[in-house]
């Protein structure tokens, strides 16, 4: 049995992935930054095969903490970084865990033997800081690929830089180390919708559709994207799951960060759709997902159908 380490498996995103991996069969560790914090984790102790899951106290600015998360683990999946868009001290708050965790985990699994293979969950801001718009530089249909040069705006938003400069230190890594013995790939989703499986009310991505849903504007940000019914380009969370396990389980796809997206809706669109009405427009492709397909094996369900979920 093959061990998987899933940094930050009890979130949205992650408890999907840490429930996909004991459906594999997998002996699956789950970091928390507050073990004592059972609510955090405890909807991962009802999991099929759960007897299989050990969930660890673990920090990326403690060293200690991650060289003994990874000691073992033949799999590590890093979707551990804060997701966050109010935000008072973005240094603290965004730079610090997401950049400076992101180079404190590469300077351990570079010391750390036995591993294969390092997923990181990374984001759609990753190739664009701009997300949910387009960089002002760019046509407003241009068509997102993994072709792209990857773009970082100076004035957009903490959390997409933090995530951007974070993937930058991935890609220094592997440059630097070209010889390293376990493959490493990158995936970016693109907004992360669907059906979350636990009752915590701390979820950055689920509390968004909650506001789409209920047309609620606490914040001039979001308040913007009504007023310009902005363009979403959406992923099912599920598809998420899959896509980084089938990432963490094939072979050649090192140094590869792939582009994760479903379809595209306006948000008037997607709050009729989370209220199960029918959207009143078709759906637009802004981030092309051939690539994920192609090499990852996804079939993307529709829009529509990760939206249609209750809250």
């Amino acid at each position: 049995m093959q061990t998987a380490g899933i940094i930050g498996g009890s979130g949205f995103i992650g408890s999907w992935v840490t429930k996909r991996f004991l459906e594999e069969n997998y002996k699956v560790k789950v970091s928390s930054t507050d073990i004592t914090n059972n609510a955090k984790y405890e909807h991962l102790q009802s999991l099929p095969h759960a007897d299989q899951l050990e969930i660890c106290a673990m920090d990326l600015l403690d060293i200690s903490s991650v060289e003994a998360f990874v000691h073992g683990c033949d799999i590590i999946v890093h979707g551990g970084t804060p997701f966050m868009l109010d935000v008072k001290d973005p240094q603290t708050e965004l730079f610090e865990p997401t950049v400076k965790g992101t180079e404190n985990f590469l300077e351990i699994i570079g010391k750390t033997t036995g591993i294969e293979k390092i997923v990181f969950i990374a984001s759609v801001a990753a190739w664009n800081t701009s997300f949910p718009l387009p960089p002002a530089s760019y046509a407003a249909n241009h068509i997102f690929s993994e072709k792209d040069t990857p773009y970082m705006g100076e004035q957009d938003h903490p959390y997409a830089q933090a995530k951007y400069l974070a993937d930058q230190v991935v890609r220094d890594f592997i440059n630097a180390h070209p010889d390293v013995s376990f493959e490493i790939t990158t995936l970016s989703p693109v907004m992360v919708v669907g059906k979350p499986l636990s009752s915590r009310q701390d979820s950055t991505s689920v509390g968004i559709q909650y506001l789409f849903k209920n047309k609620l504007a606490p914040n001039p940000f979001i308040e913007m994207m009504y007023t310009n019914d902005i363009l979403f380009a959406m992923v099912d969370v599920r598809d998420v799951a899959n896509a980084v396990f089938q990432a963490a389980t094939r072979k050649g796809l090192h140094g590869k960060n792939y582009l994760v997206s479903s379809e595209s809706y306006k948000v008037s669109d997607i709050t009729l759709m989370l209220n199960n009405s029918n959207p009143l427009q078709e759906p637009l492709t802004i981030y092309n997902n051939t690539l994920a397909k192609k090499e990852l094996g996804i079939s993307f369900v529709s829009a529509q159908q990760a939206l249609n979920h209750p809250l």
